[in-house]
């Protein structure tokens, strides 16, 4: 298989971490992700990583109004971080090199983010991980996503879902919901379809970054999106 992409950002959320429960540590469905990552770095293709922290603290909005939402923030973006070194200890007991780099300095635990030093990381085939989010409050997983790939010059946004794409409706809802093998950025922004908040979505936009969408849990789907296959839904 030829690759398509070079350099790619994979994004996670992290409910996939917890598995079937949706929270906390599935070790084996951690170790499956790691296994999809190195098929894809066997390919000699260069992978960035952002781990959502769902499966910890999804931030204030999950805390009934005890939290403010600055500090559920943060709260969240420690809760990447936890996810980042998790799955950098599943890849590294593979022998992959990793490094999780932190918007958040952190130097005991992980590197500071710095671009130029990420870009090395890249170049001499190690996998990268982008923890803590873009730093900020107000700031979802998915926008940290796109600004690192934007940053890196990664050259496709591939979300890994629990879902096989992108539908009109939720398909666990509506069994006649419609999945769309092909969106325009636009397209995603007036029908409002979730796939990542509106911020993401315009900033590949203006960057022209394609995100492809697809079924984390689907035999080979990164390595098939990597090297061009159709798989799931391509947003362009």
């Amino acid at each position: 298989m030829n690759p398509k992409y070079r350099r790619i950002l994979l994004k996670l959320s992290g409910e996939t971490f917890g598995g079937s429960k949706g929270f906390g540590f599935d070790y084996d469905t951690i170790s499956r992700i790691a296994e999809n990552i190195i098929s894809v770095i066997e390919l000699k293709v260069e992978v960035g990583v952002v781990v959502g922290g769902g499966n910890i603290f999804r931030g204030a909005e999950s805390s009934d109004g005890n939290i403010a939402r600055v500090a559920g923030d943060h709260m969240g973006m420690l809760s990447t971080v936890i996810n980042s070194i998790c799955l950098q200890q599943m890849l590294e007991q593979k022998e992959v090199p990793t490094r999780v780099m932190s918007a958040i300095e952190m130097r005991e635990v992980c590197e500071p983010y710095i671009k130029r030093r990420a870009d090395r990381h890249l170049e001499k085939e190690r996998v990268v991980i982008f923890a803590a989010g873009t730093g900020n409050p107000f700031f979802t997983t998915d926008t940290a996503a796109v600004l690192r790939a934007t940053e890196v010059g990664a050259e496709v946004v591939i979300k890994a879902t629990k879902t096989d794409g992108v539908y009109d409706r939720d398909p666990m809802i509506d069994p006649d919901a419609k999945r769309f093998s092909h969106l325009s950025y636009d397209e995603v922004l007036s029908r409002d379809l979730k796939v990542m908040d509106a911020t993401a979505i315009a900033f590949c936009r203006d960057n022209k970054i394609p995100i492809q969408v697809l079924d984390l849990n689907a035999k080979d789907s990164i390595k098939k999106a990597v090297c061009g296959e159709t798989v799931g839904t391509l947003i362009n």
